[in-house]
């Protein structure tokens, strides 16, 4: 397995540059003369630039129901990544990287600004299935070990406390989020490394 560093935003600056050479040639496409470009050819649309979902992993769960705040106990210190097709794209980020994502300084866009949904799905000693919610997760504060957000339910009940608990959370994409720092493999296709 091939691991490499890639610098996300460097990704983002090349997946706009295609979108917009994409664009330039589908312009150059409409100006041409008509007998110049091939009856059955179609232009093809811009890629999209890509966005990245985050997983947090920890070994129990604490909810104060008054306070509006989850707390996962014991919280991997490194967030895994993930983009979607076509660029799947996977890594990981360190803490300090993850909570800058939360700030102004990662872009206009960036999570704090437009506070994420994310999918918890908590283990519960004695019952058959997991629990599962979906929240819009806001303001993360690093306590010792844990991570404490602020939520809201959008959808579920979240128990009081849980076992081993994994948080997915929603997309950001390009304007805010995933700067230096971040670690990971694969370019376009399947499995680790750069081919």
């Amino acid at each position: 397995m091939m691991t490499s560093r890639i610098r996300i935003p460097e990704v983002i600056a090349l997946t706009l540059a295609l979108g917009l050479a994409s664009a330039a040639g589908a312009q150059q496409a409409k100006t041409a003369p008509a007998a110049a470009a091939p009856k059955t050819a179609a232009a093809a649309p811009a890629p999209e630039a890509p966005t990245f979902m985050f997983v947090q992993i920890a070994e129990d769960l604490k909810v104060d129901a008054a306070k509006s705040t989850l707390r996962l106990v014991k919280v991997n210190k490194q967030t895994l990544w993930f983009s979607d097709r076509p660029y799947r794209m996977a890594g990981h980020i360190k803490m300090p990287a993850y909570l800058k994502e939360w700030t102004a300084e990662s872009g206009k866009d960036n999570l704090g600004a437009d506070p994420p949904n994310a999918v918890i799905s908590v283990y519960e000693p004695g019952q058959p299935e997991n629990s599962i919610a979906v929240v819009k997760i806001s303001k993360p504060v690093v306590d010792g070990d844990d991570l404490v957000y602020s939520y809201k339910i959008v959808e579920g009940k979240l128990p009081a406390s849980g076992g081993a608990t994994a948080l997915f959370i929603d997309r950001v994409g390009v304007g805010g989020g995933v700067g230096a720092g971040f670690h990971g493999a694969g370019a376009g296709a399947r499995g680790p490394g750069v081919r």
